[in-house]
């Protein structure tokens, strides 16, 4: 304790009685001063404890006993220029839900909700994409394998299990290879793609050994190929999309060169695809290209794959082609291997007619050319197409070749349950034919922190190139205090996959750009701001979602949760 000591009584030294007449008045002055002290510095412990101004003790959370958040944010702004302000004040990292509280607080039995565990059977339930669900819906064009969420009365009010024998997943980067199988107990693929090397059952662990239906000796001699055609090295194509993913070894190998690919496949015949990637620590989303629009900005994507997808590219009056031009950045690529490129030479093995495939070609040969592509290349099993810089040439071209026509008043970056079109998207004008529509993008890791086109043009409501600095400058802050808070995050390999559920301008992920881990960025629909193009514009990816239904993933795939103003956002609906 502080204050100064008295003198206490020992054998040698001990008092006579003049000392102690002495020193009486002064030791009951000093007992009384340290005894106010002491008093005093309790009372100020109990008063940090209670406000959160420590996060050095641990509690152990039996019940989730929630207080009132009293916090209120004006807008996604305001914090922004609070930025100068002490980040202490502004986030309240302290545990809410602690059971010892020294009887302080006392909550009604029936004020507390409690949920219980849902049937072993639901372990990967997915609710918008429910394979029961789904045969109630239309199978023209794969309808019934887009998002189709429970009624009301079909929520369930329980808390989803894992599998029985689960265990945490490998850490990157052994985990691309390799997933237990009591996570995802599937071996189906193991048959299924046994000599395409997509996946191998060993003992309790599977191992993906990176090959594909048309890399059989591996994704990475395969991007290798592409790389042969295409510049992946120079920091040009950073983002990338995967149409149909399989198990996406394609994104999987690409992350070793600074390419982020989100990868997408349906939950299909093709048992737990994107929950193995997920499980491997991959990007990717349970989707379809059907009849509704990806659920990403325009201009988005660097570079788009398929790889054998099966997606029929020529048919719907090239819709899904359509779909990947909107999505596609101003001189970005579109990637096809598989049928129908090189049928003369695999035909056969394809089991289908040459004249079948040759039709094929034929139709997205025609739709490319109707989008102002140019084919860059075919060679031996891959063919590239390029999307033109700007559509200078293209809105001449149209004079002629009047479809798909140019669509009119429309948002091209609305994508959240938004009908698939026939029309084309307009670029952003240009001046000359030299130009890219939207603006130039920085190459990689350069674009990260340079203000994003769609901000420096002012394109984006409200949001201009200070707004960017202030924000970038609060999430170098909080990212940095982040880590001191919980220090598992600064641990290499302890979080590999992380969502961001109302990421603005994708501040949170931009921070964290230099650690071997990805954020998924959400951008939700209820958002005054729409801010996903400006998300990608960074080099980064995400995509919307309205939290008033369920993602299209599969439980326990992110190992951090982080979440900014969206109850502010979600108050009161």
């Amino acid at each position: 304790m502080g204050g100064p000591s008295p003198p206490y009584y020992t054998p040698l030294s001990k008092p006579t009685a003049n000392a102690t007449t002495y020193w009486r008045k002064p030791k009951i002055y000093s007992f009384a001063f340290v005894t106010i002290l002491c008093s005093l510095s309790y009372l100020y412990g109990v008063w940090q404890h209670g406000t959160g101004a420590t996060t050095s003790g641990l509690r152990t959370a039996t019940s989730c006993i929630f207080s009132k958040n009293t916090t209120t944010v004006k807008t996604q702004y305001s914090s922004s220029s609070k930025a100068s302000s002490s980040t202490g004040t502004q986030l309240d990292f302290a545990s809410h839900h602690f059971t010892d509280d020294g009887g302080a607080t006392t909550f009604a039995e029936e004020t507390v909700k409690k949920y219980p565990p849902c049937d072993i059977k639901y372990s990967e339930y997915t609710p918008c994409e429910d394979p029961k669900r789904s045969l109630k819906f239309e199978r023209d064009r794969l309808i019934y394998r887009e998002r189709h969420c429970p009624e009301k009365n079909e929520l369930l009010k329980c808390r989803v299990p894992a599998p029985h024998g689960y265990k945490n997943p490998f850490k990157w980067p052994l985990s691309r290879d390799l997933a237990w199988y009591a996570n995802v107990p599937h071996k189906e693929l193991t048959v299924e793609k046994a000599v395409q090397n997509w996946i191998r059952y060993e003992g309790d662990r599977f191992r993906f050994p990176g090959g594909g239906t048309m890399f059989p000796n591996g994704a990475d001699a395969y991007i290798d190929d592409i790389d042969k055609l295409i510049n992946l090295k120079d920091g040009s194509i950073r983002t990338a999309l995967d149409t149909g993913c399989g198990v996406a070894s394609w994104g999987a190998y690409l992350l070793s060169r600074n390419i982020l690919a989100m990868s997408f496949a349906p939950r299909d015949t093709h048992e737990a695809q994107v929950q193995f990637a997920l499980e491997r620590g991959v990007p990717a989303l349970i989707g379809v290209i059907a009849s509704k629009r990806l659920p990403y900005p325009s201009r988005a994507f660097d570079m788009a794959h398929c790889s054998r997808c099966l997606i029929p590219w020529g048919q719907y009056d090239g819709a899904y082609l359509i779909e990947v031009d909107r999505v596609l950045r101003p001189g970005g690529y579109w990637i096809l291997s598989g049928p129908p490129i090189r049928w003369r030479k695999h035909w056969k093995g394809w089991k289908r007619s040459r004249e079948d495939l040759n039709a094929e070609q034929m139709q997205i040969e025609n739709v490319t050319k109707s989008l102002c592509w140019k084919k860059l290349i075919e060679k031996d099993d891959i063919a590239i197409w390029q999307k033109p810089a700007n559509h200078l040439h293209c809105k001449k071209f149209r004079k002629i070749v009047k479809n798909p026509p140019f669509c009119l008043a429309q948002d091209p970056d609305k994508a959240w349950c938004t009908k698939l079109g026939t029309c084309l998207t307009p670029l952003p004008e240009v001046s000359n034919n030299e130009d890219v529509a939207g603006g130039e993008l920085q190459k990689y890791p350069k674009r990260v922190h340079a203000i994003p086109p769609r901000i420096s043009r002012g394109t984006i409501s409200g949001v201009t190139p200070e707004t960017f600095r202030k924000d970038s400058e609060l999430w170098k802050r909080r990212v940095s205090y982040y880590k001191t808070v919980n220090n598992q995050l600064g641990q290499v390999g302890r979080y590999r996959n992380i969502l961001d559920m109302n990421a603005f301008l994708g501040g949170f992920a931009a921070n964290l750009i230099e650690d071997p881990l990805w954020v998924m960025n959400i951008v939700p629909v209820e958002a005054k701001i729409n801010t996903l193009g400006a998300i990608y514009e960074r080099g980064l990816i995400g995509t919307y979602q309205s939290w008033c239904e369920a993602m299209s993933t599969y439980p326990r795939t992110y190992d951090l949760i982080h979440a900014d103003s969206v109850f502010t956002l979600y108050k009161d609906r």
